[in-house]
This record gives structure tokens, C-alpha cells and sequence, in this order.
């Protein structure tokens, strides 16, 4: 499986991924403003497998200090349970940790996610922007970080 950096020319093949994985919810339009947000890191923007797969991530801040929000990742319908999701979130952890990023930050189910070393946010004392999120809420800390309020880039609170 080849995971790389998505490039302009993946643009509207992620844009499909992702309305075929969120059933044309609001997350392709998300995709397209984060990667047009000051908060887009293309480095932690990768596709798998030409693009079966997506995820990007993008600047958030636990109170002031700089972190990483995970989200959206989408797969292929056709392809889901096949390891796509799982070698993509293994690589942008991998790029975040090797970035030098304290944490990554996502919403998202604890029973699969804490596969990858998350855990709940809230034992770091990091608190979500929306209260109702925090049984979702959840952290994977690279180093050693001060709890606060989690911000995430601005497109988020478009939602």
C-alpha cells in the first residue's frame, strides 16, 4: 500500500472519497476549507492507495499551545475493513510525532481509536470545544502537555 502527500491533482478524487465514506455529509466541504485555512498542514494531508483513502490533519491548540486535530479520514465504501484507514492513521501519527507535534487531538469512537495510543482526552485535562463531544473526545500525546480547552482550526466551527 503506498501512502504519500495528497497533491493538487488528488483534490477531486479526495473530495469523492470522502462524500462516498460520509454518505455526502458535510465533511468533503470541510476537507476543501481546511486545506484553505492559515491551520492546514500539508505534510499531515495523506492519501492511500492512489486515493482509496484520505486524512489530514490541521493546527489546533490545547488553550495556547499548538497541537494537531485529527479528522476528517474517509475510505472507500468498497473498501473499508481492509487496512487502508488503519496504515493511514499509523503514517500521520508517524509524520505528526516525526513533525515534532506534542498531540494529536480527534473525535471519535474510544473503541477503535484506542488502538492507535489514544485515550480519552480528559485524563490530560484537555476539554473539547462542545461539552456533549468529551465521551468521543480523545488525545494522543507525544509529550508532555498542559490540559486546557481544545481548539480546533476555524472551519470546524462552520459545522
Amino acid at each position: 500500500m503506498l501512502i504519500r502527500r495528497e497533491t493538487p491533482a488528488d483534490i477531486d478524487a479526495i473530495r469523492t472519497v470522502t462524500d462516498l465514506a460520509f454518505e455526502n455529509g458535510p465533511e468533503a466541504s470541510l476537507v476543501d476549507q481546511l486545506r484553505e485555512d492559515e491551520g492546514w498542514i500539508p505534510e499531515l494531508s495523506l492519501v492511500a492507495d492512489g486515493v482509496l483513502g484520505h486524512v489530514m490533519c490541521t493546527r489546533g491548540y490545547i488553550g495556547e499551545v499548538p497541537a494537531v486535530g485529527l479528522g476528517p479520514i474517509s475510505v472507500h465504501p468498497d473498501h473499508q475493513r481492509g487496512g487502508i484507514g488503519k496504515a493511514l492513521m499509523h503514517a500521520v501519527l508517524g509524520a505528526a510525532e516525526a513533525l515534532g507535534e506534542p498531540a494529536v487531538i480527534l473525535l471519535g469512537s474510544p473503541d477503535y481509536y484506542s488502538r492507535f495510543g489514544f485515550r480519552m482526552a480528559a485524563e490530560y485535562g484537555i476539554t473539547p470545544p462542545v461539552a456533549e463531544w468529551e465521551p468521543y473526545f480523545q488525545a494522543r500525546v507525544f509529550r508532555e502537555v498542559a490540559g486546557g480547552a481544545f481548539r480546533y482550526a476555524e472551519p470546524f466551527n462552520r459545522l
